[in-house]
């Protein structure tokens, strides 16, 4: 079994006010019990705004502190779940369903590494 990331990527900015965020969430927690009723799900959360980021960074000897993303652009990551399947085609499978849940944002699928 390995371990995947689905990991939603959405752009900056306020959500469009035609989104009802409320009936996402309900599709998205739906999803979540899915993923655990399968035994599969390991782990999900959404994070902040990528302005509540601080960025620790070791330089010449020195640790810098810096506010804000690492990454200047124009999407950023907004959560992620962690799913333990036996191959890519069924963590496809399960991102497929996030990307029907979660409508019209991207959803990476990468393996840990380890």
């Amino acid at each position: 079994m390995t371990r995947y990331a689905l990991i939603v990527h959405q752009p900056d900015g306020p959500p469009p006010a035609d989104l009802d965020l409320a009936e996402i969430s309900r599709n998205v927690h739906a999803l979540q019990q899915e993923m655990q009723d399968a035994g599969v799900w390991v782990f999900s959360g959404s994070l902040h705004d990528p302005s509540t980021a601080t960025v620790v960074q070791a330089r010449d000897g020195e640790v810098l502190v810096t506010d804000g993303p690492y990454t200047e652009g124009h999407e950023h990551i907004g959560g992620l779940t962690v799913i333990e399947v036996e191959d890519l085609d069924a963590a496809l499978e399960w991102s497929r369903k996030s990307a029907q849940v979660i409508t019209g944002l991207p959803i990476e699928v990468r393996p840990f590494n380890g």
